[in-house]
Parts: C-alpha cells; sequence; structure tokens
C-alpha cells in the first residue's frame, strides 16, 4: 500500500499542542439511557475504567463524582461488582478485583498458545541480549497497548507497564504498526491530532507519513526521545495471516549505546515471532 496522507488537513490544523498531560480515558456515557439494565452495565463498566485509570484504590465519593452518578447509585453498583469478584474493598476504598485479571489473560493475544506466549522467549532473549527494556504491544484504536515489558535491575526506568496505553504516533512500537495500517485507522490518528510530549515529539503529520514511508522500506520503526526525554526505542512489526497484529520494541538510553544500535536484532526477533504464530494457527 503506498502511504499518502489520509485527510486534506494543512499540518497546522491537525496538530495537537505539545503541552498536554496524559489524561485518563473514560467510556462515553449512554446519553439516552437514565434506566434499565443496559443504564446500569454502561455505569459499572465506567467504574471499572475509573479505578482502572486510577493509581491506588478510590473512594467512593471520588468514583461518584468521577462518573458523574449519585452515590448511591455508585453503592449500590460496587456492591454487585465485589459480589462478583470483579472489585474489591481496600479498606473504605475499592480497586479492581483478581477475576478482572483472569479475565484480562483470556483474551485472544494472551490465552496459551497465543501472541503473548509465542513473543515471550524472543522478548527474554533480546532483554539478555541488549540488556535494555522490551516491549510487547498491539494497536488499539490511535494507541498502542502493552501486553508484556520485560526490564531488569539495571534497565533504565521508562515509564510504561503493562495493561497502559501511550499514543502511538510517539511510540516506535506504534509507528511500526501504523506503517501497515489502511487509510481509515491513518485519518482516524491524523485527524485525533498529534500529541507531543517532549520537543522531539512529531507534529505534523507530514513528518509522520515520512516515517511510516520509511518504516515499510527497512522494516523498523524509531522513537527518538518522542515519548520520553533520554530514552530511544526501535521496533519491529509481527505478521500473522498476511496482515500486522502487533509490534515489539527496545528501549534504552541514548547514550552510551542507543536502542537503534539493535535494529537487526529487533527484526529478526519479530520476524521469527512471525513465523511461530503462523504455525501455530495453521494447527
Amino acid at each position: 500500500m503506498s502511504l499518502t496522507l489520509p485527510v486534506a488537513h494543512n499540518d497546522v490544523a491537525a496538530t495537537r499542542p505539545a503541552t498536554h498531560a496524559p489524561h485518563r480515558r473514560r467510556p462515553t456515557p449512554e446519553p439516552a439511557e437514565t434506566g434499565g439494565h443496559l443504564a446500569s452495565v454502561s455505569k459499572a463498566l465506567m467504574l471499572l475504567d475509573i479505578m482502572r485509570s486510577a493509581p491506588g484504590p478510590v473512594g467512593v465519593s471520588m468514583l461518584a463524582r468521577d462518573a458523574g452518578m449519585p452515590k448511591s447509585t455508585t453503592f449500590r453498583l460496587l456492591a454487585y461488582l465485589e459480589q462478583s469478584g470483579f472489585v474489591e474493598r481496600a479498606g473504605k476504598a475499592y480497586q479492581l478485583g483478581w477475576r478482572l485479571f483472569e479475565l484480562g489473560n483470556h483474551v485472544e493475544h494472551c490465552r496459551p498458545s497465543g501472541l503473548r506466549e509465542i513473543a515471550l522467549p524472543y522478548l527474554a532473549d533480546l532483554h539478555a541480549r541488549t540488556g535494555m527494556n522490551v516491549h510487547l504491544a498491539v494497536l488499539s484504536g490511535t494507541d498502542v497497548v502493552y501486553l508484556e515489558k520485560i526490564h531488569g535491575l539495571r534497565s533504565i526506568p521508562i515509564g510504561t507497564s503493562v495493561g497502559t496505553r501511550m499514543p502511538a504516533t510517539i511510540s516506535a512500537l506504534g509507528k511500526a504498526m501504523l506503517a501497515y495500517a489502511d487509510r481509515a485507522t491513518l485519518r482516524e490518528v491524523v485527524e485525533s491530532g498529534l500529541e507531543g510530549r517532549t520537543p522531539y515529539s512529531l507534529r505534523q503529520p507530514g513528518q509522520l507519513i515520512a516515517q511510516l514511508r520509511e518504516t515499510r522500506e527497512t522494516g523498523v520503526a524509531y522513537d527518538r526521545e518522542e515519548s520520553q526525554l533520554g530514552i530511544n526505542c526501535v521496533a519491529a512489526p509481527i505478521h500473522a495471516d498476511g496482515e500486522v497484529i502487533a509490534a515489539l520494541s527496545v528501549c534504552g538510553p541514548t547514550r552510551p549505546v542507543s536502542a537503534e544500535a539493535h535494529a537487526d536484532l529487533v527484526r529478526v526477533a519479530a520476524r521469527d515471532i512471525s513465523r511461530q504464530l503462523t504455525l501455530a494457527r495453521a494447527c
């Protein structure tokens, strides 16, 4: 596919200011539903999403305020969720329960013989060879979602964790997958704006398209201090059944050895994971 700018915006109009702080994403409440089972399910999911984004246990008052619902409704929904094991008490506050952990590990890529299990030995090998942080992620809308992270005591700290999101346009992982995305996905990414987190983050859609073209030619994508100052990353796409389904990356300090020096290792690991996935799906 020939990569072209998917919308007719000028670069400035499609750009988001670089001073945004990371924000917590919430499901949009049902606008027309004020009662009944559908509204209750939607509100319960909203509470779970608020707890997912919180750094620790959340009190009822804060949950009710952030969800925009009465405390009485919040108490009632939390009681149902607690009874089902989806949330649990932490003193007077609430946090996500282990039942959600169990469910999360049964999504497609986390099942036995799925993407995460097949990729894990290759991720571990990359970490052993490079000593750097190694990530596995998938594309979800305009973000990457981290499925796995391997790091060691000597790895430089990076603000990523399993189950969290990062804007695709400032991530080597994201760009490795966007390079093979369809026009609708590229249009959504550009129209949502390019989020800048550092002075090196991409600001213009044209810059992004140029990098995606380069990734299709070389098989790797880079994050050169775009998501975190002092950190470089190199990523490669993982293919299965003729499409890109994920990407892996190596991230480390810009000095003394940049992650870019390991581009060949990353490219080969992604190729080998792709082969193993293809074999597993054929069985």
